[in-house]
């Protein structure tokens, strides 16, 4: 395994549709959180009365990155008003986060992780020198607080341990102090063992639980990576070992897992967390990251261009807090909520539909995932994920133009003065390889010596084949590449505006219950497909105009609701037999259709 080193925005920028999409993020409700939403806009972090924990670090981890990214100078202001703010109200001691002196033993210490690893992205986008010094005072601080057993690990802070190890290397790494690998050490003591919860992951259970935590488990399949880079120990592919037992028990067709909260099993009308999928994204990039092996990064495609803008709405002004694989309506639980911790509105979308830590971490999901285009070791540069992005480093810049993956086909404009090795990673699933005009035989890698003082180009191309892959209950999900495809339902939108909790919903950051209008209970009837290719519009992932169409044929069963339910389509279906004729049916990409079935039989 090779491990590839990651680039900052010092170096990659977005083109394309991904500009696009980011747009569309900075002009939505993560662009615009510290304006309207009182847990950022007054939070006790910058010495307001609102939340002082865990938002606005959220916040700021995907904020930070986007504005950047886009070079917004309105946005890289206030991004550097928060700093300022959490700055100035650091103690002398080195604590940081809001909360009074004799209150740190009973503060949950995963704001530290968190505001911290936080920082040390500000670092990197601003190169704003004050930084190296406010973390490691925060960073000795934490370590003097643990060691002397004034304060310890529970709760958050217990099942997220390993995250303030991103923060620990980047100082350790200009410093050099043995105390920050002391502070590694114990935190990993105190800090909770996935290796003893793995049996707990295979049978849902409808309680509230810290070790089946889906954001805790999505997070936790990096902590091997982290600990091994810092600490020099043994790295034994342990997330792949987690990740089989979790994608047995409780995978979903786009390589998330089923959480809400808690782990929900294999049933395609249980939900998943959005916290969950931009934190398993991140996993995912750092695994890659640090061993090189191309799984991950296949992994993250899948849920990046799926699960992530499938969460959130065409505009980015609202999200849902959980999705489903077979979601036919987004309207609020008349009764008991479905999922099994959440209540019966985490599936609206909305402003902060169940709880309002998906409002503010939700925003990490494209920044980190474009930061993660493009990897490097020594004299040889990787396109890891083949998304439309601009890599300038040193005097070498690569352009990529691409519609990738709704259409199959990359452009590489290449200028360097220097010689150097370029590679790109090819999907597992790639057919009929085409390197400038000619076939070349398949491989998960090309390689490319660069030569300096000239322009180079590369037009690449390959196919993908449509088919069925195999999930439980008897259903299928129709899959091309990367993309998975599903029935979408027609809807109406009901807009709810309402104050609560001193919170306001209001037009466009309000609330919306998404009422089916077309039939939606269908099997498919044949494995026949045909592709249609579209425009790449303004909205990528755009709900009315999708820029790939699947045409299949399907016919009308009785499907039935799960039991209990109006809105809620039976876990799986009560009839095959067909009750109508064939029909030829568009299926959307799964991230276009908010409204859909996608796990679906063949009969």
């Amino acid at each position: 395994m090779n491990k590839w080193n990651r680039y900052t925005v010092q170096n990659i920028k977005p083109c394309g549709w991904l500009k696009r999409q980011l747009i569309l993020q900075a002009e939505g409700l993560g662009g615009n959180l510290d304006k309207i939403w009182p847990d950022v806009r007054d939070s006790a972090w910058i010495g307001g009365n609102r939340e002082g924990w865990e938002r606005v670090p959220y916040w700021l981890d995907g904020f930070v990155p986007l504005a950047y990214l886009l070079d917004d100078e309105d946005m890289k202001k206030r991004a550097k008003r928060y700093i300022d703010a959490i700055i100035s109200y650091q103690r002398p001691d080195g604590w940081i986060c809001p909360c009074d002196g004799d209150k740190r033993s009973t503060y949950d210490t995963w704001a530290i992780e968190l505001i911290t690893k936080v920082l040390t992205v500000y670092y990197e986008c601003s190169g704003d020198e004050r930084i190296p010094n406010v973390v490691y005072r925060v960073l000795k601080n934490y370590y003097e607080l643990l060691n002397s057993g004034e304060i310890k690990l529970f709760g958050w802070a217990e099942y997220r341990w390993f995250e303030c190890f991103v923060a620990i290397d980047f100082i350790y790494k200009k410093y050099n102090e043995s105390w920050l690998l002391d502070l590694a050490r114990i935190l990993k003591k105190q800090g909770a063992d996935y290796n003893g919860f793995t049996e707990n992951w295979r049978r849902p259970l409808n309680y509230w639980r810290w070790d089946t935590h889906i954001v805790n488990l999505t997070m936790m399949l990096k902590s091997e990576a982290l600990c091994s880079a810092l600490l020099g120990e043994e790295y034994t592919d342990m997330a792949e070992r987690f990740y089989e037992v979790l994608s047995s028990h409780n995978g979903t067709p786009v390589e998330t897992f089923t959480g809400d909260e808690c782990l929900s099993g294999l049933s395609p009308i249980q939900g998943t967390e959005l916290c969950s999928v931009v934190e398993q994204m991140y996993s995912y990039e750092l695994l890659y990251a640090h061993t090189g092996d191309k799984k991950w990064a296949e992994r993250l495609e899948k849920i990046a261009f799926n699960a992530l803008p499938a969460a959130i709405s065409d505009d980015m002004w609202t999200h849902q807090y959980v999705q489903q694989s077979n979601q036919i309506s987004s309207e609020k639980f008349p009764g008991r909520s479905l999922f099994r911790t959440n209540s019966g509105e985490a599936h609206l979308f909305g402003l902060e539909p169940h709880y309002g830590c998906c409002t503010a971490n939700f925003n990490q999901g494209w920044p980190r995932f474009t930061l993660s285009a493009f990897v490097k070791n020594g004299n040889t540069v990787q396109n890891a994920l083949m998304i439309p992005t601009v890599l300038t480093d040193g005097d070498r810049r690569i352009t990529l133009e691409t519609d990738y993956p709704f259409k199959n086909e990359a452009r590489y404009t290449i200028k360097s003065k220097k010689d150097f090795t370029f590679k790109i990673r090819i999907p597992s699933f790639a057919k009929e390889l085409c390197i400038n005009g000619e076939m070349t035989d398949l491989s998960d890698e090309l390689t490319f010596e660069i030569k300096g003082g000239k322009e180079e180009k590369i037009s690449l191309s390959f196919q993908t084949d449509v088919y069925l892959k195999t999930r439980p209950f008897g259903l299928n999900a129709v899959c091309k590449g990367s993309l998975v495809f599903s029935v979408p339902i027609k809807h109406t939108d009901k807009r709810l505006e309402y104050v609560r909790d001193g919170v306001e919903r209001k037009y466009p950051y309000c609330d919306y219950e998404l009422t089916p209008m077309s039939d939606w209970n269908y099997a498919l009837s044949s494995t026949d497909f045909s592709v249609v290719e579209c425009e790449v519009g303004d909205v990528p992932f755009s709900s009315k105009h999708p820029p790939v169409i699947i045409k299949a044929k399907a016919k009308k069963i009785d499907w039935g609701f799960e039991e209990g339910y109006e809105n809620v389509c039976a876990k799986f279906p009560q009839s095959r037999v067909p009750i109508g004729k064939e029909e030829e049916v568009s299926l959307y990409p799964y991230g276009c259709a908010k409204l859909r079935i996608t796990e679906i039989p063949l009969i």
